[in-house]
């Protein structure tokens, strides 16, 4: 691997270099990365380096290795805190605690509720991504099928509503980034249209449609997201597997036309691989079949994430977790996960995928669904000094957000 092309220091204090194994695009057993001023002005091999007068040079332990901050794309809530319920406070709290876990970019997912609860918390949210907390706002329905509704709650569940739609985009004032649909829905395709043209990415899923229906919807979300000023962009898929029929070879269902779309590249899947949502080899066969590229890890955690099990909330619905898994109390349906982004590259890793492919998929990939692929999700000249280190069991040693370590 050739050295990434430098960018030209710009801070007074000393530049830092960390030198050992790093995850740039692929594993670089004697790498260099520079951080000054909150960017990453180098990062290739440590010999195409020469250190200025002054550098903090930080060599890494054995068994260390640097990674990219990790951007998660669906994420409820943690430490206690359900962000479909909580105020700004605790949301603040919470999301800082992730930060310090490693999710150094999180976006806030809500799920299925009351329109008032979904318009209020939607606004609250906005005002923490202006303040640069959150990355920006998922809304995980309420356009959803009450057959696959899964955890979220089927009194608030509704056909694409137009005018709700398009009060949810103004209360999230450009933050409103992506939505959970199912297609097969009556006027889902205007709300695809609604949604591309107002910059949100449309996610299918949660789910009861056909092979045929989902193929169209992607593909037209796909077309709608390429004539926006968002060009690039493509639509996403909510925990594939979870919330949708399973493929039957007569049925095959809207996992088929996940799949077709997502090795195409013209969609990205989103993978749970806490091990309770996806079994581990289920994992490792997508990531074969479908290329990191093309995957975005995430965690679809709630409030019990980084927590002992217990009682908790998802939205309006009682949530039991037991043993790390959480289910609700009524139905005993999965209910979000407890596990972090660093659990899911490990768990990626535990299940034979590579580590610099499953850093792609925790990292890169969903750095792009948010359209920020130049400044998070990297260790390129340019990016943000969002990093983890990591010891060689995968936990987190250390980690820098937007080039200040965290406790």
């Amino acid at each position: 691997m050739t050295a990434m092309n430098p960018v030209p220091s710009s801070a007074d204090r000393p530049r830092l270099v960390l030198r050992g194994v790093a995850v740039l695009e692929t594993l670089f057993p004697d790498a260099a990365v520079v951080l000054d001023g909150g960017v990453v002005t180098y990062a290739g091999p440590y010999s195409g380096l020469t250190p200025a007068p002054g550098d903090d040079v930080l060599d890494l332990a054995e068994g260390q290795v640097v990674i990219p901050g990790l951007v998660d794309l669906h994420c409820h809530g943690a430490y206690g805190v359900d962000f479909s319920r909580a105020d700004a406070s605790s949301i603040r709290e919470a999301v800082s605690g992730l930060h310090r876990a490693g999710s150094t970019t999180v976006m806030a997912s809500l799920v299925t509720d009351e329109p008032e609860v979904l318009l209020r918390q939607v606004a609250l949210l906005a005002g923490l991504a202006e303040e640069g907390l959150v990355a920006g706002i998922h809304l995980e329905g309420p356009f959803l099928s009450e057959v696959r509704c899964g955890a979220q709650d089927p009194r608030w569940l509704l056909a694409p509503d137009l005018e709700l739609a398009e009060a949810l985009i103004r209360a999230g004032r450009g933050w409103l980034r992506t939505m959970t649909y199912a297609p097969e829905l009556p006027g889902a395709d205007a709300l695809v249209e609604l949604l591309a043209g107002n910059g949100v990415t449309p996610s299918l899923g949660h789910t009861a449609c056909t092979a045929e229906q989902a193929h169209e919807s992607l593909g037209r979300a796909r077309q709608l997201l390429a004539a926006s000023a968002h060009a690039g962009a493509r639509p996403t898929v909510t925990h594939l597997f979870n919330g949708m029929d399973p493929i039957h070879h007569r049925t095959p269902g809207a996992v088929s036309a996940c799949l077709r779309a997502a090795e195409a590249g013209n969609a990205a899947v989103e993978l749970i691989a806490d091990n309770t949502h996806l079994d581990p080899y289920l994992v490792a066969t997508m990531f074969d079949l479908l290329g990191a590229g093309n995957i975005a890890l995430v965690t679809d955690s709630m409030a019990a994430a980084g927590l002992a099990d217990g009682q908790y909330r998802l939205g309006p619905a009682e949530v039991l977790v037991q043993d790390g898994v959480a289910r609700l109390t009524t139905t005993g349906s999965i209910a979000g996960g407890t596990a972090a982004m660093v659990d899911l590259v490990r768990n990626a890793v535990g299940a034979g995928v590579e580590l610099a492919d499953a850093v792609t998929s925790a990292a890169a990939v969903p750095a792009g669904v948010l359209g920020r692929g130049q400044e998070l999700g990297s260790l390129a000249p340019g990016a943000s000094a969002d990093l983890l280190v990591l010891d060689e069991a995968l936990a987190p040693v250390r980690v820098m957000r937007r080039g200040r370590w965290l406790s």
